[in-house]
């Protein structure tokens, strides 16, 4: 029987990593950056997490970009100081995006309160030492259309402090998300769209998710090979958006594809983001979660991916 098409398009990959690893073996040496997204432990304590992350050797932390107002959010001298007792690095800052602060909302008030909030989570980024803040053209949560000249809005938005990036060397980082959960830029085509829509320097980044390329991308390895250099971080969960090794993602295929697009360079990461499975994972980051279960959620994820990396390694 001939291969389906998602083996034909794994074969594709493999044969590409392979020809890799025999041509330029150089380019293998260095592992993938793994780095782990807060926002998900909910109200736990900072200094509890980053001990969590230290005691599984992950070396980045994506941090819960909670600056929601001015007299809100994590402050820096103490952030840095928490991370660097735990020897911590900030990968990147999970932008939030509501319909609060939507950058495509047909209210004033909310491009504005999604302005005013990229004005103050750039800086906040720049000063813990992270290399982009992710940012969703739509807010999250909205399934539903305004109208239909949306994308076109929330490029105006984002142009408009879009040189807070270029001024403080922060990639803006957008992320597709599946259609289920907001009403606009759904894969890696589109946020590709809406970058060039922008037409900015400092917005020419992407954030891509496995849980959303695996609802809106015909193969998620081959969108890896799309996004390319300009990926500059991915989310990661199983198939269940639950711990690495839980689910049926083919982790093998997606590891080939970052090491073929060289992700496995500074300031280049895989983030885990495994909210767990359901349609909105987002009161989680306001409530209080069982911190026995999240010890077993990180040690069983970065052993699993990274066993998954070794073994693709050793091909």
């Amino acid at each position: 029987m001939r291969q389906q098409n998602f083996e034909a398009k794994n074969q594709l990959i493999k044969d590409q990593f392979l020809d890799l690893k025999r041509r330029s073996p150089e380019r293998l040496r260095s592992r993938l950056n793994l780095s782990w997204s807060n926002w998900g432990f909910g109200r736990e304590d900072l200094a509890v997490s980053a001990r969590r992350l230290e005691e599984s050797s992950v070396q980045f932390i994506e941090l819960h970009g909670n600056h929601y107002g001015l007299d809100l959010g994590y402050e820096v001298a103490e952030t840095l100081k928490v991370l660097g007792d735990h020897g911590l690095r900030v990968s990147g800052v999970c932008g939030m995006f509501s319909a609060d602060n939507d950058l495509a909302s047909n209210r004033a008030i909310c491009r504005q309160n999604a302005i005013d909030y990229i004005r103050r989570e750039v800086p906040f980024t720049k000063a813990v030492g992270g290399s982009y803040l992710l940012v969703v053209p739509g807010a999250v949560g909205r399934p539903k259309a305004y109208d239909d000249v949306e994308e076109e809005r929330s490029a105006e938005t984002l142009r408009i402090c879009a040189d807070l990036f270029s001024e403080d060397g922060i990639r803006a980082a957008i992320e597709p998300i599946r259609s289920a959960e907001t009403s606009l830029t759904h894969t890696i085509e589109d946020a590709k769209r809406y970058i060039a829509r922008v037409a900015h320097p400092g917005v020419a980044s992407i954030n891509g998710d496995v849980y959303h390329m695996q609802s809106e991308e015909a193969h998620i390895g081959a969108a890896i090979l799309d996004a390319g250099d300009m990926l500059a971080n991915l989310h990661f969960a199983d198939s269940n958006r639950c711990a690495a090794g839980a689910g049926s993602m083919d982790i093998a295929t997606i590891i080939r594809a970052l090491y073929v697009i060289g992700h496995n360079r500074e300031g280049r990461f895989v983030t885990f983001e495994p909210l767990g499975p359901g349609g909105d994972p987002y009161p989680a980051m306001h409530g209080r979660s069982d911190p026995a279960r999240l010890d077993v959620l990180v040690s069983q994820s970065i052993r699993y991916f990274r066993d998954c990396e070794e073994m693709v390694l050793a091909e």
